[in-house]
């Protein structure tokens, strides 16, 4: 688990990301049990309701459910529904921006495709 760091974000939303990036990484396969809310409260020193609220966050959207008196696991198909979210997020996020920047300044579609081409070649 990394740190919490984003002061601009509430902490119950880090709690779910965190959670969120473990499944997409695979470090949290489907149906293996996620950390207990006071595991995550010790690990980064906050309440444990806080940690709950973070965890419910993702029970309410199917991400996980909860297994009687044992505890919270990683439905099956959760990862999929992340990476398929998540890439909705980035398209709004990043790609809409881009587009209007690019269509703001003049830049042609091939130009484009080969700034992107360009950045690739960064990595």
């Amino acid at each position: 688990m990394s740190l919490l760091i984003d002061d601009d974000r509430p902490i119950f939303a880090q709690i779910a990301e965190r959670i969120e990036n473990d499944i997409i990484d695979d470090v949290l396969p489907e149906e293996s049990q996620v950390p207990s809310t006071n595991q995550f409260a010790a690990y980064y020193k906050i309440n444990p309701a806080t940690a709950a609220k973070g965890v419910n966050l993702l029970v309410d959207q199917g991400i996980l459910y909860k297994k009687r008196g044992i505890g919270m696991f990683v439905a099956t198909g959760a990862r999929s529904r992340l990476l398929e979210a998540r890439k909705e997020q980035f398209y709004e996020q990043y790609v809409i921006r881009m587009l209007s920047e690019a269509n703001k300044l003049g830049i042609t579609e091939e130009q484009l495709t080969q700034m992107i081409k360009r950045g690739a070649m960064l990595k």
